[in-house]
């Protein structure tokens, strides 16, 4: 299964690097959702410190049934919440793209994507890409290349080899955002 990694090179099984947790902390599963790929970002949440731990791709072979390409998903979302073992996880929302055909696709590669955290226990939080902009860069707005570079700059030494796994990053930070804020709200905090 064509899982990729980026700071992430472990043999099947093993822990990967940086898996040992910050006391306290809370880890954060980003997900941008596609059938050719998936792309995936692991963020640690610690007030408001963020640490990059990991982040790839999941690629289906487009040769094959769809079938197999949703469970070579599945399973390599599962195998990713085996070895770093995230408290909750973000997914963004899909552009329903023009074209019949493609958008259901889509939907069903977001569909295991929403579904395999949820079926694991894990809180799964969803966000429009306005929203995961806004929060990144600060602007609904933005760009890939801007996303992008504020990802780098938000979790200093994260390389990402796919646009797709730094927009999974993206989504990782935009729930850690979104997290501390309602946590702040349920405090009793409000804003001057």
């Amino acid at each position: 299964m064509p899982i990729s990694r980026s700071r992430t090179r472990c043999p099947s099984g093993s822990r990967p690097e940086g898996a040992l947790r910050v006391h306290g902390s809370v880890r954060l599963l980003g997900l941008d959702p596609g059938l050719q790929h998936t792309g995936w970002g692991m963020v640690e949440s610690a007030g408001s410190r963020l640490r990059h731990l990991g982040d790839g791709v999941i690629s289906t072979d487009a040769s094959q049934p769809l079938a197999d390409r949703l469970c070579t998903l599945h399973r390599g979302i599962l195998l990713l919440l085996e070895q770093w073992q995230p408290d909750e996880a973000a997914v963004e929302h899909t552009y329903v793209n023009k074209n019949p055909q493609a958008a259901l696709k889509l939907g069903q590669a977001r569909g295991v994507v929403l579904l395999t955290p949820a079926l694991t226990g894990i809180p799964v939080a969803e966000y429009q890409a306005m929203e995961v902009k806004r929060a990144v860069v600060g602007t609904g707005h933005a760009d890939k290349i801007q996303v992008e570079a504020m990802v780098k700059r938000l979790l200093p030494g994260a390389v990402m080899r796919r646009s797709d796994a730094a927009d999974a990053l993206a989504i990782a930070i935009c729930h850690a955002h979104h997290r501390g804020t309602r946590i702040a709200l349920a405090k009793g905090y409000v804003p001057a």
